[in-house]
Parts: structure tokens; sequence; C-alpha cells
């Protein structure tokens, strides 16, 4: 027999593992404030700042929810339900803006162990919910995204499906009405947090009906927890489902002996309901959504922009130990987790709903690493089973518990000792974060920074401006114009993209009959032209007619962006009519330099041979066309020595300030941000240069 010695555990016994539990996952999440929390590079406001990008974006709502008011089409997440939360707590939480955010994702994402434990004490195994809740609170995958600092929304993500796991795990086991209502409830909870949730939580009700129509039809209490679990998924407000809940529970209640015709009438009903309300639609526009990157049904695209899904690595495939030792710390843990996952659902049937968050978190192996996260609660239960059923015949009181305590040890190791390593910096750093500061105080709240995507989020919560492009948006056709002014080696249709593409933003935002898939094809259009090439071509004369300024426009060149320049260029490198990139231009980057003497080695195989100014790439020798050596004075005003030495070849810039080299053919030379960034070379004409540290330039429109 499977099943472990059932348990009758007090109230008590329940909080104090609880509260174990709930303490120790807090504490293993110090560890990263103990590492870097007094670097004042990393600190703002008196405080760290947040490791997680798209934190910044729930940060903004929450800021322009506190402040009563934002600029129309800025895409701040006012309705979003982290910002309402965080929001709420500032309200309450007698600490800075700053440390709330900082903080909330480790007290947040500790919640994990509550229902989990619960989980335990439904099946009568308290002691394996506590077990399990050890091991995922700080498993890999759940750490590294409910870390302190990693504020987003998945520090509720796995929360609340857990939660809904234990109320239908313990609706399952007891079979009563009262449990009913937690099912809506929770599931609501989770669609309010999460709205990408409601594909998980539909085919957990079209798990929970199959299963009742192969092996339990005759059960009518099944198709109450299938009904129960629709209501919490439809597309209506928040108190309209748990009013709606409440209602039939009650008939429920009141009316024991309801016929099973008025039953279906009522089940009819909310099915009509679910599909009136959008039915399976969010779900496919999900899927279209993350795997086609946003392209819409209703929408023209006449033009091949770059698929921006090739560049991210979460949608990649992972390899079975990375997977692994994500979910559960260690391979040989996750294959024991697996067992006794198995185990643990032919000892205990309810389990069987945990399968739909197993086969999510499965999916990463194809799907990318983000998944894993879903499959860690499950696994944790799996290899708590395990240790409890090897242990249970063990007979001495005190050799059982060591052994636990031992297998405990030997299983939370690895992740302990993850965590530990796993020290992610903060997005950007103090002097960063100066600099914006700065901008804000220049910009108003209805113009544009114009910046990669990667920095869309940052910018616009610490200089309350508007951005292209963001963590959120950023398709290849919103990509295409801001790699096009980065890349670029003509500052005239720089500064014309840079006016066109922020005037018809605006344009497009208020426009309610377009069409089109992008800001750029919209733009197109009404500049009146159907060939991208004959567009760029125009914008590059001088008495090309912009439109009207309405707003000003600040080009935002950070060094960060140094290391994911050649991402950047794919965007625009290509023929936007056939989608055909044109042939890859040379750029390496270094700081791993070692000076033989005779070679400067700047690794990969890349050395200067200091002799004869010849750069030898591999098996290819080719000669230096021009040196720069770029640094900064006291003063930090940019000191540039050039050395010409060839007509043909690659150019070599040492950026002295940086201990970095540069070697580069003139495609990339003589983009904007080269120019702009590392050599401060601008058309005065155009632009007026606003901040220029060594981390951070921003340039102003002038036109």
């Amino acid at each position: 027999m499977l099943k472990l010695h059932e348990e009758r555990n007090s109230l008590r016994t329940l909080f104090i593992f609880i509260a174990i539990a709930y303490i120790f996952s807090i504490s293993v999440r110090f560890t990263f404030v103990e590492t870097l929390g007094t670097a004042p590079q990393f600190r703002w406001n008196n405080e760290l700042m947040i490791n997680n990008n798209d934190g910044y974006y729930f940060a903004e709502g929450a800021r322009d929810i506190l402040a009563g008011s934002h600029d129309k089409n800025d895409n701040s997440p006012v309705e979003g339900a982290p910002a309402k939360l965080t929001a709420a707590l500032s309200k309450i939480i007698p600490v800075s803006f700053e440390t709330l955010i900082l903080y909330m994702p480790a007290f947040l994402g500790s919640l994990i162990v509550i229902p989990i434990i619960l989980i335990g004490r439904a099946l009568n195994q308290t002691t394996m919910g506590f077990l399990a809740a050890l091991l995922a609170s700080i498993a890999n995958s759940y750490y590294n995204r409910t870390m302190v600092g990693y504020y987003d929304t998945d520090m509720l993500n796995i929360v609340f499906p857990v939660l809904e796991m234990y109320s239908l795990i313990l609706a399952l086991t007891h079979q009563r009405n009262r449990y009913l209502i937690p099912i809506s409830i929770s599931i609501a909870l989770y669609q309010w947090w999460y709205p990408q949730a409601y594909a998980l939580d539909t085919a957990l009700f079209g798990m929970i009906v199959g299963y009742t129509l192969l092996f339990d039809r005759k059960n009518l209490y099944l198709y109450k927890i299938s009904l129960f679990i629709l209501i919490g998924i439809l597309a209506i407000a928040f108190i309209a489902k748990i009013g709606l809940a409440l209602i039939l529970f009650a008939l429920f209640h009141f009316q024991r002996e309801l016929s099973q015709k008025l039953f279906w009438v009522l089940f009819a009903a909310v099915v009509a309901l679910y599909f009136s309300t959008g039915g399976v639609e969010p779900i496919l526009h999900f899927i279209q959504g993350y795997f086609f990157n946003g392209e819409g049904k209703n929408t023209v695209s006449t033009l091949n922009f770059y698929n921006v899904m090739s560049t991210v690595r979460e949608a990649g495939q992972i390899p079975f130990n990375v997977f692994a030792e994500r979910i559960s710390g260690h391979t040989i843990t996750f294959v024991l987790a697996v067992v006794g996952y198995i185990l643990a659902l032919i000892a205990y049937r309810p389990l069987l709903i945990t399968l739909p968050l197993v086969g999510l978190g499965f999916i990463a192996m194809s799907a990318g690493l983000r998944f894993t996260i879903y499959a860690v609660p499950p696994m944790a239960i799996g290899i708590a089973f395990l240790i409890l059923y090897t242990t249970q015949f063990i007979q001495k009181p005190f050799l059982k518990y060591l052994s636990i305590a031992t297998f405990m040890f030997a299983v939370l190791s690895p992740n302990y000792a993850h965590v530990r390593a796993y020290i992610t910096p903060p997005v950007l750093s103090n002097h960063e974060v100066v600099a914006l500061n700065e901008l804000n105080k220049m910009a108003s709240g209805k113009d544009y920074v114009v910046g990669w995507w990667d920095f869309g989020f940052p910018i616009r919560y610490y200089a309350n401006v508007k951005t292209w492009a963001d963590g959120a948006q950023h398709s290849g056709g919103q990509n295409y114009p801001i790699s096009f002014v980065l890349t670029s080696s003509d500052p005239l249709s720089v500064a014309h993209m840079l006016r066109l593409n922020t005037e018809y933003m605006e344009k497009n935002f208020r426009d309610q009959n377009s069409s089109f898939s992008s800001v750029f094809e919209y733009m197109m259009n009404e500049e009146g032209f159907k060939d991208p090439n004959d567009f760029l071509n125009a914008i590059a004369l001088p008495e090309y007619k912009t439109p009207p300024k309405t707003r000003d426009v600040y080009l935002y060149l950070p060094l960060r962006m140094m290391e994911i320049f050649p991402t950047v260029a794919l965007f625009s490198n290509l023929d936007l009519k056939t989608g055909k990139s044109a042939p890859q231009p040379f750029f390496y980057a270094s700081q791993n330099i070692q000076d033989t003497g005779k070679t400067l080695e700047l690794g990969q195989g890349v050395s200067i041979d200091k002799a004869t100014s010849t750069l030898k790439i591999g098996s290819q020798n080719v000669p230096v066309k021009v040196f720069y050596q770029v640094g900064y004075d006291q003063n930090q005003r940019i000191k540039i020595n050039r050395q010409t030495f060839a007509s043909e070849g690659l150019n070599v810039i040492f950026m002295a300030s940086y201990n970095q080299f540069l070697v580069l053919d003139d495609y990339y030379f003589n983009s904007t941000y080269i120019q702009m960034f590392v050599l401060e070379n601008y058309d005065k004409n155009l632009f007026q240069p606003v901040i220029l540290s060594p981390l951070t330039k921003i340039y102003k429109l002038k036109i």
C-alpha cells in the first residue's frame, strides 16, 4: 500500500509549520541583500534598486495611481493588479516606495508555503506539505523569480494556482457544497492578478469535465466543481464572479433536492456566458501574441520585419540538466521527485488536479525556461512524499527524524548553493539613474525618449516620459525604426525618423480606424509611400518636410547597450520588402585584454600585432584602418586620440575609461550609437546634448 500513515495534526502544529516555512523562505532571500545591499552603485534614494526590468513597468503604474494622473498613450499599467496592489500597500506600510517594491517579491512569493502545506493537511499529510514547502520556496526557478528585487507578477503567479489546487483538492476530498466557494474565489483572484492564467484555468476546467465523464459521470458534485471553476474563469468583473458563485452556492445549499434538470439549465447558462464573454478567444490571442509576436488578424502588414522571438532566450529550448536543476535543484533530485510524484498520484488521487501545472512546467523543454516555475510545487510534493514513504518503515523515532532531516538537507543544499551564487545586480546603476532623474527635470510627461526596448520600462519610471518600445511592446515593426536610428550613418535620416515616428505614434493612437500592424507602416502610408526603400531615401533629403513638432524627443544612448548592439542592428539590417538580411557586419567588443609585448590579445582568436598594426581574426589578417583612443579627464570631458594606418580594413577603438576594445567595420563605426556615444560626434544643427556622462549620453532633437 502506497499511502503514508495518516496524521492528525492540530491547528497549532499547522501554524507552526507555516511560520517556520515562511520565515525560512524569507530568510534565504535576504542573502541577496547581504551581498549587494551596501554597494553604493546599486542604491537609489537610500535603498537597493530592483533587479528585474519588467518591474519598472508595474512600478510606473503604481506611481501614477498614487499621483492620480498620467499622460495619454504612455502605456502606464494603472489598471493592472500588481500596480493597484503596490499602490494600496504603499498607503498602509510605513516604508519608502523603493523599499516596498524591493521586498514585495520576497514576502509575497514566500506565501507559496501556505497552500502547499494546506494541500498536505487536506490529504492528512501536513508533514509532507511542510517538507514540500521548504523545497518549493527556494527551488532554483522559483527563487529566481521571487527573490528580493524581482518585482514582477511572478511574486504571486504560482501562489494563486497552488491555492486553486488546494481549494480543488479540499472539494474533491470532502465533496461538500461549502468547499465550492473557495474554488471560484481562488480562480477569480488568479485571473485578476494574471489574466494570462485564463488558458491554464480553462485547461483545469476541461480536465475536471473529462475525468468526470470518463470515470465518475454520475457524481453530480464533480459537475458542481466544474461549474464553479468556470465561474472563476468568466471574463466579467471580479465582484460579479463572486456574486454569481454565492447565488449558486445558496441555491445548492438551501435547495438540496435541486432537480438535475434545473442544474443542467444553470450549467448551460454559465457555459453560454463563458463563450459570450470571450470563450477560447483569449487563449488563441495569448498563443498568437507569445509565439507569433502579436501580429493580429485584423491588421495589415505589407513589410517583412525581423522576428523578435528569435532573440529572446526565454523562448528557446533548454538542455535537460538545466530544466531539471531549475525545478528541483539537481538532476538526481528531479528524477527522484518525478518518481515520488507518480507514487503520490497513485496514493492520493486528488493530486491528479496538479497535472496541468506539471504539464505547463514540462513544456519548458521546448518552449523556454520561463515555464519551469510551474512544475516546482508538484515536484516538491513528489520528493517530500518519497522521503516520507521511504522513512516510514524506520521504527525508532530518533532515527526516522534524523533520516528525514538528512534527506531534506541533501535536497535543499544544491538549491541553497544556487541562492548563494545567483547574485543578479539591479537593472541600472546609480549613475544611470542619476542621468534619467536629471532628464526627468527637463522633459515633460508627453515627451518621448527613444532607446532600445530593453531600457523602455526603466526610462519611463525614472524619467516619467514616453517611449517607442518597451519590454511589453517590441515587435519587429516597433523595433525597426529604433534600430534604424541607432545604426544609421546619416544624421539627417536619423533626425527625420525621430520626428516622424514620434508624431505618428501619437497620430496612430488617436486614429481609431488604423488597421496597420506597426506605426512604421502607418507612417509610410500617411506620408504617401508604398515602397519602404523609397521612403528611406526620401527622408535622407534636406528638403523633406516632417510633421509639425508637438513635443520634444530625446535619444538615449547607454554604455550597457554595447553588449547587445549587434542584436540591435539585426532589426534594420535587412530589406523590408523581402525580409532578407544583409550580410552581417563585423563587431567585436572585449574587456579580456592581455598585452604580450608584441601583441594585444583580445580573446576568442582576435589580436592586434603592434609592429604591423594588423588585426588577426582567427586565421585571417586584416589591417587596422584607424585606431582611436577615447577617455575622459577629471572633469568627465572626452579626450580622443586618432591614428590612421590604412585606407581599408577594420576600425579599432580603445575605450580607456572602460578598459574595453572595439573592433568594428565602417557600418558599425559610422552608426549613430558609436559616433554619438563613444566619440560624442553629432550634428549640431540637429541635436543638442543634454547629458554626457561616461555611462549615459542623452541628446535632444532640435527639429
